[in-house]
């Protein structure tokens, strides 16, 4: 194999292992991401739900993590009240033609959110229009917002309940604690919620 591909692949594994590891000894981080398993279980607890948003591959993050709840992580358990705003196509297109992408996360959260749900916002910049958005309908709802960001955060890191800043500004490296942290989340939510099935 070329050099200048191994030599590529070693700085990715060597930026992903500093990224996990600058994530597991920062204190303020690991204390954010236990107060939004607190919010979460909080609010899944009084019969509320948690929905999730993003773009591209936030998206799939969003996806990615309601499964998880819905159906299970680590254990067979009850499913958990977790909704992607990121993959009714006929809703999202029809809010994008009728008032532009900005708004098509925004509108489901004053179509389907209540009172008490909590919404994860999910921008490796922090900055895009559609989350922000979606977080200004969150908040004026009662709802809960915790955002998924990067190094800065950026417009999002003065509006969420609850800012998950990843220690870097790479956008894959982003994405790559991102998936990280919210694995942690779904997993300590679960044990949180079941606590006899986790086998504590």
């Amino acid at each position: 194999m070329a050099h200048h591909l191994t030599s590529y692949m070693d700085a990715e594994f060597d930026k992903s292992v500093k990224l996990l590891n600058a994530m597991s000894v920062d204190v303020a981080l690991r204390e954010l991401t236990l107060r939004a398993v607190a919010l979460s279980v909080d609010a899944l607890k009084r019969g509320n739900k948690l929905l999730f948003a993003g773009n591209g591959g936030s998206a799939a993050d969003a996806q990615h993590w309601a499964g998880e709840l819905v159906s299970r992580f680590n254990f067979d358990r009850p499913g958990l009240a977790g909704i992607a705003l990121t993959t009714d196509t006929s809703i999202i297109t029809a809010i994008g033609n009728d008032y532009g992408y900005d708004y098509v996360f925004a509108r489901q959260v004053e179509a389907l959110g209540r009172k008490g749900d909590v919404l994860f916002a999910i921008s490796t910049s922090g900055n895009s229009k559609n989350i922000v958005r979606a977080i200004h309908a969150a908040r004026d709802s009662g709802i809960g917002v915790i955002g998924f960001t990067g190094q800065t955060g950026g417009a999002m890191a003065e509006l969420c309940d609850i800012c998950l800043n990843m220690p870097t500004t790479e956008t894959p490296k982003v994405q790559e604690g991102h998936e990280f942290l919210g694995h942690l989340i779904c997993g300590l939510i679960e044990r949180e919620m079941f606590e006899s099935s986790a086998g504590r």
